[in-house]
């Protein structure tokens, strides 16, 4: 999987549903993608939050690339402050957005896999998470040859994606191969928002800003289904 900045529930219910967790560091940059950019709630509207980058070519890697010299943590802090500092658990929150804006890596990927990293440890999640380039493989290979390789390096029997995901593979091939694949399905988790009418899919840090950590862990650790197959017009993706 991609690394993403504060992804949305999904990303996490991913990691707790697994034993292993890799994670692409050495994966081409997208520039209209969300690993370094994703949506917060203000003012009754979904706005984007992002780690602006230095200026670099297109074709690199993510861990090749690095954040803006002039990136500024205390103004990212400060818009979830003036996001969410009324909501009711900003102050159990608050203090893991400081640990992971303010960690002075300014690699990319570096960043990322901290911010990963912490808010798991923030929700209870224990399941190891690889990088990608750890493991033993053609890193020339792409796509759905990629993640077989990397099944078979790690010794899975079970390859778990999200739902939206269900376009890119083969249940054949995964056969063939001897790894069963099975997408992650995110169940519909509402709660208030300030009062006003609810949006789905924002950041996990919209969840946590409004859920108790027990709430936000049951939710990340049990509030989806892993489905082997699902007809194409029943899939509702993020």
């Amino acid at each position: 999987m991609q690394p993403y900045f504060f992804p949305y529930i999904g990303y996490f219910q991913l990691i707790a549903a697994v034993d292993l967790f890799v994670v692409y560091d050495n994966i081409k940059y997208t520039k209209k993608g969300w690993i370094n950019r994703n949506r917060l709630l203000q003012n009754g509207r979904d706005v984007m939050f992002s780690l602006p980058l230095k200026s670099d070519s297109d074709f690199l890697d993510v861990r090749e690339r690095t954040l803006a010299p002039d990136f500024s943590r205390g103004k990212l802090l400060a818009q979830f402050q003036g996001a969410y500092r009324k909501a009711p658990y900003f102050a159990q929150t608050y203090p893991l957005l400081e640990q992971i804006v303010r960690h002075e890596d300014d690699n990319l990927f570096g960043f990322l896999h901290h911010s990963i990293a912490r808010t798991c440890a923030h929700l209870g999640i224990a399941t190891e998470i690889r990088k990608s380039s750890d493991l033993a493989i053609d890193h020339g290979l792409k796509n759905q040859d990629k993640v077989l390789a990397l099944c078979k390096a790690a010794g899975a029997s079970t390859y778990v994606n999200a739902i939206g995901g269900m376009a890119l593979y083969s249940n054949a091939r995964f056969e063939e191969r001897g790894v069963q694949l099975k997408y992650l399905k995110s169940r519909a988790f509402e709660y208030p928002q300030f009062g006003d009418p609810f949006l789905p899919w924002l950041s996990i840090v919209d969840v946590m800003m409004f859920n108790s950590a027990k709430e936000t862990r049951a939710a990340v650790t049990g509030n989806f289904d892993c489905i082997e197959n699902i007809p194409r017009d029943e899939v509702t993706e993020k």
